[in-house]
């Protein structure tokens, strides 16, 4: 018996499970987090700090980090190995070279020759700079993208990635952006105290600003811009209607291979956004606003810190709380109550419903979710008026759409265009024509995830609910054209290769059917009976969008290619 205690640590009550925390690795972790609060919800945010000053997150802080926060190492290794941009390491195992080379081997930068680009750069960068291939990025319109360090390198090849490598790790530049002096200047946020004040001037009248402000959302039509399309002025009324206290989670965690409307909207006029997350925040009565940022937008974060801090220096009113979180690279955290899992600092996991995050959301609270572009339209609507945004729709649709257009065109970009139009319109009249040398063959109309459609269906209205008889979808309009010079097929099997690696692992219909369709669709010969009732599991049983749309640009080829069906 003495022998066996001899050999066995007896813990003490209150002592935490897990490996001993190091002396020296305490006093690291104690450095980087300074004063910061070490609540659970902050985890993401710490261990954030560790990789961006380690390169990595070795075990010893990490296991230093969780006796600093009073939680077990698995709880902190658990949600650090969940996500993509945090490199463990393991005791004694070598550190990742300093720097990293990010690759986009996604749709858009598959078709201006990502795998090229990364086998060059394999070759010719050395043992020293690892060079990683990567999901989307969200700068489609300038593929193929490499990400070197933190500073993006469009339309990247050797030569100018080889040089942004040579120019060493700095800050990527600040986009030149309407900041908060000149926003005030041009009249911004006088809608915002206007609305604060209870009561807005209309007609001569003095009226109950929250109840005219939904009006006008409803009378327009206004739907969230993220993919779902749920109209804003219900959503805002549905939560008025919650216990207090409320609170609000903005997502701009635009992962979507081919999206990327909101970091140009961002890169542009960050308050107007502010402003409509704020009227919204007043009209629904918000105690705090968590602003939920992909990492991949080092610039933006940057850039947002500095005008929230502005802002709160200088308030055009009383503000509620205002909290900006990190995203870490996982895709499926811009599905609304997987952010809210990461948020609240754990695995981003969709969460079973009901209940919905309107009723039990953010920290159990009643939550308003939106999509930042649906904020970013707030203030034009009060201003202009519900007709100037319905007016606006072609081919009997109402509104005004930002498109996010990439692939084999001449003009790639964001295009505000009318809801409704054709993808033949938006070609001939905003993108200026195909690329050279290419002929329309198809296209995505929705990202990865919305399907893909023949060229004899561009003539088809572009908005919500128009194409799903097509077995497509709009989600937040990002549009990736392709021509004759492509397969439907390879672009398929991309899209289903991006979802494998994006599955969270939650449910087996989509772990297990991701898979298993990237096998199926990497064969010679489609099995169309098998595929099609591994999508039938996969649409049925799946818990969130992920798995439920992953097999959409699958059945795609298998209704609309059928002579791509073997290779």
């Amino acid at each position: 018996m003495s022998s066996t205690v001899d050999h066995c640590r007896i813990k003490k009550r209150g002592q935490l499970k897990g490996r001993s925390v190091q002396p020296a690795a305490l006093t690291q972790i104690l450095e980087l987090l300074g004063d910061a609060p070490r609540r659970r919800d902050l985890l993401i945010e710490h261990l954030h700090r560790i990789q961006d000053s380690q390169g990595h997150i070795p075990a010893n802080l990490l296991t230093a980090l969780a006796g600093e926060m009073r939680l077990s190492v698995a709880e902190v290794y658990e949600v650090a190995s969940f996500y993509h941009h945090f490199d463990l390491t393991r005791e004694g195992q070598t550190a990742p070279p300093a720097l990293t080379v990010r690759v986009c081997d996604s749709i858009s930068c598959a078709l201006a020759g990502a795998e090229q680009l990364i086998r060059q750069l394999t070759s010719a960068l050395g043992d020293d700079i690892r060079v990683q291939r990567v999901p989307c990025v969200g700068r489609c319109q300038e593929a193929p993208v490499a990400v070197v360090g933190k500073n993006p390198v469009h339309h990247a090849d050797l030569k100018n990635v080889q040089a942004r490598v040579k120019a060493g790790a700095i800050s990527p530049p600040l986009p030149e952006y309407l900041d908060y002096t000149r926003y005030r200047a041009s009249g911004g946020y006088r809608l915002l105290t206007r609305i604060d004040s209870g009561t807005l001037p209309v007609e001569g009248e003095e009226v109950d600003a929250p109840e005219h402000v939904l009006g006008i959302l409803e009378n327009a039509g206004l739907r969230g811009l993220g993919g779902a399309g749920f109209p804003a002025g219900r959503k805002w009324r549905i939560l008025r209607d919650q216990q207090a206290p409320r609170l609000m989670a903005v997502n701009i965690d635009e992962g979507e291979p081919g999206t990327f409307k909101d970091r140009h909207f961002l890169e542009l006029d960050p308050h107007r956004f502010l402003e409509g997350m704020l009227i919204a925040a007043r009209v629904v009565g918000i105690d705090a606003i968590y602003i939920y940022l992909r990492d991949e937008y080092a610039a933006i974060r940057e850039m947002l810190s500095r005008e929230l801090a502005a802002l709160r220096f200088t308030p055009p009113c009383p503000l509620p709380t205002i909290h900006l979180r990190r995203g870490a690279g996982a895709y499926i955290c811009g599905e609304e109550s997987a952010m809210i899992e990461s948020i609240e600092g754990k695995r981003g996991m969709p969460r079973l419903r009901p209940p919905y995050v309107a009723e039990v959301g953010l920290f159990g609270r009643p939550t308003l979710e939106h999509n930042m572009e649906t904020l970013y339209w707030v203030r034009d609507l009060l201003e202009r008026g519900a007709a100037w945004f319905t007016d606006q729709g072609r081919n009997g649709r109402q509104g005004v759409r930002a498109f996010s257009v990439s692939g084999r065109v001449r003009k790639s970009g964001v295009h505000l265009a009318p809801a409704g139009i054709t993808l033949r319109e938006l070609i001939d009249e905003y993108c200026g024509g195909m690329a050279e040398g290419h002929e329309l063959y198809a296209y995505l109309p929705g990202g990865a995830s919305g399907g893909i459609l023949p060229a004899s269906l561009a003539d088809e209205p572009l908005d919500f609910d128009m194409l799903q008889p097509h077995g497509c979808f709009i989600g937040s309009a990002a549009v990736i054209v392709l021509s004759r010079h492509d397969r439907a097929r390879d672009v398929a099997l991309n899209a289903m290769r991006f979802f494998d690696h994006e599955s969270c692992g939650q449910c087996t219909p989509c772990r297990v059917g991701c898979a298993k369709a990237v096998e199926l669709m990497s064969r010679p010969e489609w099995d169309r009976q098998l595929m099609e009732e591994l999508a039938q599991v996969m649409s049925d049983a799946s818990i969130c969008g992920l798995g439920q749309a992953a097999p959409n640009p699958m059945l795609s080829v298998l209704r609309y290619f059928p002579n791509e069906l073997e290779s």
